[in-house]
C-alpha cells in the first residue's frame, strides 16, 4: 500500500504548530542578545551564552528522535513529543525577560542564561518530532510540498515574532527600560504574546492531526510487523556509520550554511548599531540608539523571513523545473552576495534590500534538505536520523559561538566584519550543494 494522498490543509495541518514555534524561536534570535547584554553580558563574549542552542539541539534532538520512532500512544508517536516541548517553551518563554525579579534563586544574567538553555532544550524537543512527521504522513510525491509549505509557516511565524516588539512599540509600549529595570516593555510584552501563540498553534496540530496507527504506518512502509523483532540494540554510532552518502554531502552544505545564520544572528544588532546610529551613541546596551538598531534588527530579520515565506511557496515549481540542486546552491549564493553587501550599507532601509537575499537562502535552507535527504531514510528510523541529521545544524553553531568572540578580537570588535566572515561562509555553502548526489540508499 502507498500512502494516500493529503489535502493542502491535512499538510497545513501537519506544520501549523511550527508557526507558534517559530514565534518564539524568531524572538529569541532577535532579543537575545540584547536581553542578555542589558543584563550586564559583554559584547566579546555574548557568542558564549547563544552556545546553549546548538549545544541543545546537539543532545536533544537525536534522543527525542530516537524515542519517537519508539513511541505509539492514542495521541501518535510525534505529536505527544511536540505538545510537552510547546508546554516547557512557553513557560521559559515567560520567565526569561523577566529574570532582574528573580534575584533571590540566581544573579539577573545567571537566571536568564538559565532561561535561554531552557528555552532552546524545549524548542528543540517540540521542532524535531514536527520535521519526522511530514516525513511519516506524506508520499514521495507531496514531499517538496511539505516540507516548502512547512518553510513557509516557519516564516510567517518569524515575520509576526522578529516585527512583534516593534509593533508593540508603534503601538505606545516603551522600547526603553524604565528607571530601575534592565528589559524594556516591549520585549518583555513579545515574549507572553509569542508563548501563548506557540501553545494556541501547537494545540491545533494536536487536534487537528491523526498520525497514522502502527499497521497503517508498516503498510505504507512496506515493515512485516510479524517478522521477528531483532534482539540486538543499534547504536547511535552504528547508525551514523550506517548513514547515506547524502546525509554527509548535506551536512557540508549545512555546516557552512548554518556557521553563517548564527553569527548574523549573534551580531547584527550591535553591527547595524556601530554601523547605522553610530558607535558612541549606540555603545550602552541601554540607550536609545541601540534599542532602535535592535527593534530594526527585529525588521530586517522579519523581511527576510517575509521574503522567504513568498519564495518557500515557490519553491516546489522552481526545483522541479531546474532541479532541487540549483535551487538550493543559488539561493545560498544570493544569501552570501546579500550579508557582504551589508558592509557597504549606512542606510537602514537599504539593508533589507542587503537582508532579502538571506530571506531566499533561508527559505531554501529550511526546505531543500529534508527533501533531498528524507527519501534516503528507512521509515521506522526516521525521527533519528532527523536527530542525529541536527547535528549539522548545531556543530556549526557551536563552531560559530566558540570562533566569535576571537574573531571580533581580531577585527579590532568591529562585528560588521563578521556579517562579512557570514556571507563568505553562505557562499562556500551554496558551492557544496553541487557535490551532493541525490538518491536513494538503502539502510539497514
Amino acid at each position: 500500500m502507498e500512502k494516500p494522498k493529503l489535502s493542502f490543509w491535512q499538510i497545513w495541518n501537519l506544520s501549523f504548530g511550527f508557526l507558534g514555534v517559530q514565534i518564539g524561536y524568531s524572538l529569541q534570535n532577535g532579543n537575545t542578545s540584547r536581553i542578555l547584554e542589558a543584563l550586564g553580558a559583554d559584547v566579546h563574549s555574548i557568542g558564549y551564552f547563544w552556545l546553549a542552542a546548538p549545544l541543545a539541539g546537539l543532545i536533544v534532538q537525536p534522543i527525542i528522535g530516537l524515542s519517537s520512532d519508539k513511541t505509539w500512544t492514542k495521541l501518535g508517536r510525534r505529536i505527544p513529543f511536540i505538545f510537552f516541548g510547546a508546554i516547557v517553551s512557553a513557560m521559559a518563554m515567560f520567565f526569561m525577560p523577566n529574570a532582574e525579579y528573580f534575584t533571590y534563586l540566581l544573579p539577573p544574567l545567571v537566571f536568564g542564561a538559565v532561561m535561554l538553555l531552557l528555552m532552546d532544550t524545549s524548542f528543540n524537543v517540540t521542532m524535531q518530532p514536527f520535521r519526522a512527521l511530514v516525513g511519516d504522513m506524506v508520499n514521495d510525491e507531496q514531499r517538496n510540498l511539505g516540507y516548502s509549505l512547512q518553510s513557509a509557516l516557519i516564516n510567517f511565524g518569524a515575520v509576526f515574532g522578529s516585527l512583534l516588539p516593534w509593533i508593540l512599540v508603534k503601538i505606545g509600549m516603551s522600547n526603553v527600560p524604565a528607571a530601575g529595570e534592565k528589559v524594556a516593555e516591549s520585549v518583555i510584552w513579545s515574549f507572553y504574546i509569542g508563548g501563548t501563540i506557540l501553545l494556541g498553534t501547537v494545540l491545533w496540530t494536536v487536534l487537528r492531526t491523526k498520525e497514522y496507527a502502527p499497521k497503517e504506518h508498516a503498510e505504507y512502509n512496506k515493515i512485516d510487523l510479524n517478522a521477528p523483532e531483532k534482539s540486538e540494540k543499534t547504536s547511535i554510532f552504528t547508525l551514523i556509520g550506517n548513514a547515506p552518502k547524502i546525509f554527509w554531502q548535506l551536512g557540508i552544505v549545512q555546516f557552512f550554511s548554518w556557521f553563517a545564520l548564527f553569527l548574523m544572528w549573534v551580531y547584527t544588532t550591535r553591527a547595524i548599531a556601530n554601523q547605522v546610529w553610530g558607535h558612541g551613541i549606540a555603545l550602552d546596551a541601554k540607550s536609545v540608539g541601540f534599542n532602535e538598531a535592535g527593534d530594526w534588527t527585529g525588521v530586517m530579520f522579519a523581511f527576510y523571513s517575509g521574503v522567504a515565506a513568498v519564495f518557500s511557496l515557490l519553491i516546489p515549481s522552481i526545483a522541479k523545473s531546474i532541479g532541487r540542486k540549483k535551487t538550493y546552491s543559488f539561493s545560498l549564493v544570493l544569501g552570501g552576495l546579500g550579508l557582504i553587501s551589508m558592509f557597504l550599507v549606512e542606510d537602514k532601509n537599504m539593508l533589507l534590500l542587503s537582508i532579502s537575499g538571506v530571506g531566499l537562502a533561508w527559505a531554501a535552507i529550511l526546505a531543500m534538505p529534508y527533501a533531498m535527504l528524507s527519501g534516503s531514510l528507512p521509515a521506522d528510523k526516521m525521527g533519528v536520523y532527523m536527530g542525529l541529521f541536527n547535528a549539522t545544524i548545531t556543530i556549526p553553531q557551536i563552531a560559530a559561538g566558540v570562533l566569535g568572540s576571537t574573531l571580533i578580537a581580531l577585527f579590532g570588535g568591529n562585528p560588521m566584519a563578521i556579517i562579512v566572515i557570514a556571507g563568505a561562509s553562505m557562499l562556500i555553502a551554496g558551492t557544496a550543494v553541487f557535490f551532493v548526489k541525490e538518491k536513494v540508499a538503502t539502510i539497514k
